[in-house]
């Protein structure tokens, strides 16, 4: 999976995303500092032991490295930044039955929109699986030979 390049000086605007999503009872925040526990937990229940690593990294950040989707009080996705690598963006997620609906790109461009205002100029996406959507959502691009990248001696999950 190669890694992506999203130039963040021209990112798409986050608000009308966001007010879009709030229209229909979906809040997407920073994750808080005292809600960790309850990221990882879902985190661990939807995707992959090495994402709540990374979520875990997120949340030391100060501020905090993650951006959540919320409807009625439960998370239904994430985006975390600055994690695995400086300037990256990732793991992120949305559960399963919200795909499709626009949770994804306001997470991202929300995650993207915090990398920016740290000062960063450009953004990496690593270990790209849907390409396509991270065309569509920020611009991005493949970045040539980045296979596989940082993620080249991966140790395996615990059996």
């Amino acid at each position: 999976m190669i890694d992506m390049l999203v130039k963040l000086y021209e990112l798409p605007d986050g608000a009308p995303l966001r007010s879009a999503l709030a229209e229909r009872g979906v809040t997407v925040r920073r994750c808080q500092p005292y809600e960790a526990h309850i990221l990882e937990e879902w985190v661990g229940r939807h995707f992959s032991p090495k994402w709540v690593s990374e979520c875990r990294v997120a949340m030391a950040h100060s501020p905090v490295g993650c951006v959540i989707a919320t409807r009625e009080r439960t998370i239904i996705g994430f985006a975390c930044f600055d994690v695995t690598a400086r300037g990256f963006i990732g793991p992120m997620g949305v559960s399963e039955d919200t795909r499709g609906s626009g949770i994804g790109r306001a997470l991202v461009v929300t995650a993207a929109e915090q990398l920016r205002a740290l000062g960063y100029a450009y953004a990496i996406i690593g270990g790209v699986g849907p390409e396509a959507f991270y065309e569509r959502s920020l611009g991005a691009i493949p970045i040539p030979a980045s296979s596989p990248g940082i993620y080249a001696d991966l140790l395996p999950d615990p059996q």
